[in-house]
């Protein structure tokens, strides 16, 4: 898979943009794993992905309300892995030219780090929890949040916030372990220079 680029990371940390703005940039072609998810969740048996099933078996309260972030962290199937292999996949079908470059959440890097070929092949965007808040209220649409079809879009919020701070500093500890390549997103970056210190891991 040495045609294949991999950008990893927190929610709102900017990977689709900077992705975006590479693939258009130098030609290549572009895989979002967000837009996968529900092709992939189709594609998945319960005995293949028993946290998505359950998941999609509970009302919007028990999934964002009732239960604490700490086990949202540990229950939520795509932060376990589910559907990575559906994510290969996709990859294998598809030509080796152009490069591939694929971005999203599900990328965990212990699960990416065997396919790679050698360095300056993947990088994780780790926002701080400021910037990520920040990012998330300049793209909220009123009342389109999924959280307000809770019964307490508050408490909802507040667990899917520290669910996401808790994972990114599992991608943090996760990257530094395996020496795996990351960039910390606090807002003190434009997205250009965010775009051109990926590119720079890359080799671009």
């Amino acid at each position: 898979m040495r045609h294949v680029y991999w950008i990893g990371g927190g929610s709102g940390a900017g990977k689709s943009t900077v992705a975006r703005r590479l693939a258009d940039r130098h030609g290549w072609r572009l895989y979002s794993t967000d837009d996968a998810m529900a092709d992939h969740a189709r594609r998945s048996t319960a005995e293949e992905a028993p946290l998505l099933h359950a998941f999609l078996a509970m009302d919007m309260d028990e999934r964002w309300v009732r239960r604490s972030p700490e086990v949202m962290l540990e229950t939520f199937h795509w932060f376990r892995g589910e559907g990575f292999g559906l994510i290969v996949e996709d990859l294998l079908r598809m030509p080796r030219e152009p490069c591939v470059l694929v971005e999203g959440f599900r990328l965990l890097p212990h699960l990416v780090e065997p396919l790679l070929p050698g360095p300056g092949h993947a990088v994780w965007l780790l926002p701080t929890p400021r910037f990520r808040r920040a990012a998330f209220r300049s793209r909220a649409a009123p009342g389109g949040n999924f959280t307000e079809r809770t019964s307490d879009p508050a408490r909802a919020g507040h667990n899917l916030a520290v669910r996401d701070d808790l994972f990114t500093a599992r991608l943090r500890e996760e990257t530094a372990r395996l020496g795996l390549p990351s960039l910390a997103v606090n807002g003190t970056l434009t997205v250009e220079r965010l775009t051109e210190r990926v590119g720079a891991v890359f080799g671009l």
